[in-house]
């Protein structure tokens, strides 16, 4: 799962190498760290945040699989 995200965000963003996704494990859900530059953050969310739900709506049917609860969280890099 957390390659198939990183490819996503990596194809829409402009700074790839600045693209940062970890899974943290609890349980019966899995959470979703998705880290961009501050400047691609807005391509990532998206125009009143449809690329966001696109990617967890990707995210939730993949899961069917796992039979796990994914949680999606997008932030930007505090650092430059």
């Amino acid at each position: 799962m957390k390659q198939l995200i990183e490819t996503i965000v990596k194809s829409i963003v402009d700074l790839e190498k600045r693209v940062v996704v970890n899974e943290v494990e609890g349980g019966n859900s899995v959470i979703i760290e998705i880290m961009v530059d501050k400047s691609d953050l807005g391509k990532v969310i998206g125009k009143s945040g449809k690329t966001a739900q696109s990617i967890r709506n990707i995210i939730y049917a993949a899961s069917f699989k796992t039979k796990k609860r994914y949680t999606v969280d997008i932030n930007a890099h505090l650092e430059k």
